[in-house]
């Protein structure tokens, strides 16, 4: 494994890739090995309800109609989030932003701080790679043609993003396609001189 400890502290990163690309995988261990909190959007939303807070009901309200939270809602439940303390020391975000409007959302929220992203992690998979994965799990929602949707969906939605981070200079695309812990090593070594 690759040794975290030579880059900076405080890292405030994003991570993107496509379903069954180790996203969540990756998070986890890179989160250990920073020492920051690795941050979903599922986990934020769930977090917000569980405070009972005025914020927490209305995205709770939001959950239970069955409908998408709004990208307002969305923006001050990772506002909150962020001010957390566990937060200040730095943090992995997986699942925010999804939109161009939402990055430029996000870095409002962090210069509001007297912070900015340190890099953008992608995991590179190639689709052909992404479809065999998710067809050896074996979920009964894994069928062939409904994991190629998703992907459409996630490439569509994704690809200007990605554009948008690579324009600002932050993207570190990394090939997620071998072992864990290689690609853990690889994000790492990408992540040098990420300030």
């Amino acid at each position: 494994m690759a040794d975290a400890s030579a880059l900076p502290r405080g890292l405030r990163l994003l991570m993107f890739g496509p379903p069954g690309s180790g996203k969540g995988t990756q998070a986890a261990v890179l989160a250990e090995e920073l020492a920051i909190p690795a941050i979903s959007t599922g986990d934020m939303l769930r977090r917000a309800v569980a405070e009972g807070s005025q914020l927490g009901e209305r995205v709770e309200s939001i959950m239970n109609s069955g409908a998408l939270v709004d990208d307002e809602t969305m923006a001050e439940v990772v506002r909150h989030r962020l001010q957390e303390e566990d937060a200040q020391r730095g943090f992995l975000l997986d699942g925010y932003p999804r939109t161009e409007g939402q990055a430029q959302t996000l870095a409002e929220i962090l210069d509001d701080r007297g912070e900015q992203l340190s890099a953008v992690i992608f995991l590179d998979v190639p689709n052909e790679v992404l479809v065999q994965r998710a067809l050896a799990r074996q979920r009964a929602d894994d069928k062939e043609e409904v994991i190629r949707e998703r992907l459409r969906v996630y490439h569509s939605q994704t690809a200007p993003l990605l554009g948008y981070y690579r324009d600002l200079g932050l993207l570190r695309t990394v090939d997620g396609s071998h072992s864990i812990e290689a690609v853990t090593d690889a994000v790492l070594a990408s992540m040098t001189g990420a300030a």
